[in-house]
């Protein structure tokens, strides 16, 4: 029911393959499902749609923490703050290992059970880390991460050293954390890379979409954090399934908010290039810092095919949607509050009008970064705290 086909030249390849890049070219591969007559399975959450990411897969090799289901938030205070009506922000810090990446792994993982893989890798500056290590040990297999020396949240790190990842510390950022993970996935194929790279990984959260749709019927935006870009190529994918099913006869149009400081696919995207440069990231949002992403051409794809946009914010705009986030007792790590800020700047731009329906994703859970945690005030002592009470009442 599935093959791997590379996004470039075509060549088609068999799912039991574990390197994904071309042969022939060098670029990467997507999942392409033959799929005919589609009907949710009888299990929960992102396995609900198995159909749409790995029909072939039998249900032996799951390998599953009960990821996905996560809540649509409304909030008066987003909405005044964004000046959009209807805005609900769904939450992916709500999955087992707090961020998106639980919806990729799950299905990596399990298609690397499938195939009998027993060591996984990856590159991270954190939720991508603890996903991996999380979803391995899982399934009993050996799991490495590569990290940039000190760009990297204490919190996120601890938890692939709970679960018991071996990790490795390269100097430099992200990219060059990936530029070394791919060197060592070609020349040791028995390594398994659990990086968005791994087309299964866009499979899992192409699902974040379905919920979304399958809650809200018809929707104008859907706004999304980017930094490799695995979000906003999975997102395009689950749009075309949805439209092409006939699920839905309105494609909602994607857009993708980088950081300024991380912001190589706006810059390719604004000034109409043919290809990205990638750039030296630097951004409060660390999940998303990152200056060369890998999945750009699938990306760019989604954008095209949804007629979307792609924006930039500031690492002030970040922190002042993160704050009103946090405030309306909903709360994100930095990188997600980029989709808020983003639908913020882009009613102010008059591109998103004031009772168009929006999604904004949410990708990571508050305590991701606490770092960035902006609180009402200091700590008070109980004397003052009568005082207060006295005053008020």
């Amino acid at each position: 029911m599935s093959i791997l086909r590379c996004i470039n030249c075509g060549a088609q390849y068999d799912i039991s393959r574990k390197y994904f890049r071309c042969d022939r070219c060098g670029d990467l591969l997507e999942v392409t499902h033959k799929i005919e007559n589609y009907r949710p399975a009888q299990m929960k959450g992102v396995w609900k749609y198995k159909d749409l990411i790995h029909p072939d897969l039998e249900e032996k090799f799951i390998v599953t923490r009960g990821e996905g289901d996560t809540f649509l938030y409304e909030h008066e205070l987003i909405s005044e703050f964004t000046g959009i009506k209807e805005i609900r922000l769904k939450h992916e810090g709500e999955n087992p290992t707090g961020s998106f990446k639980d919806r990729g792994m799950t299905v990596a993982v399990s298609h690397g059970k499938f195939i009998g893989a027993r060591h996984t890798i990856c590159a991270s500056t954190g939720n991508t880390s603890a996903s991996a290590s999380s979803y391995s040990s899982l399934a009993g297999m050996k799991s490495s991460v590569l990290i940039p020396k000190g760009k990297i949240s204490r919190v996120k790190l601890i938890q692939s050293m709970a679960y018991g990842a071996e990790i490795v510390e390269v100097q430099g950022d992200f990219d060059k954390a990936m530029e070394n993970l791919e060197s060592l996935v070609k020349q040791n194929q028995y390594l398994y890379t659990l990086n968005s790279l791994n087309p299964w990984r866009l499979e899992g959260q192409k699902t974040i979409f379905y919920e979304i749709m399958d809650r809200l019927k018809e929707i104008d935006f859907i706004l999304v954090p980017a930094g490799n870009l695995g979000n906003t190529s999975a997102l395009g994918k689950a749009i075309a399934d949805y439209y092409e099913l006939g699920i839905i006869s309105k494609k909602p149009k994607i857009a993708a908010i980088q950081a300024e400081g991380a912001s190589p696919f706006y810059k390719m995207w604004h000034n109409k290039r043919d290809r990205i440069e990638p750039v030296a990231a630097e951004t409060v949002a660390s999940a998303i810092r990152i200056g060369n992403p890998v999945n750009w051409k699938k990306a760019i794809w989604a954008i095209n095919y949804t007629e979307g946009i792609v924006e930039t914010v500031s690492d002030s705009e970040i922190l002042e949607a993160k704050k009103i986030i946090d405030k309306s007792g909903i709360g994100s790590e930095p990188a997600s509050a980029a989709s808020v800020a983003g639908a913020k700047k882009l009613r102010e731009k008059g591109i998103i009008d004031k009772y168009d329906r929006v999604a904004a994703v949410l990708t990571g859970h508050v305590l991701k970064d606490i770092d960035n945690i902006a609180g009402n005030g200091p700590i008070i002592d109980f004397n003052t705290f009568l005082d207060k009470i006295k005053a008020e009442f």
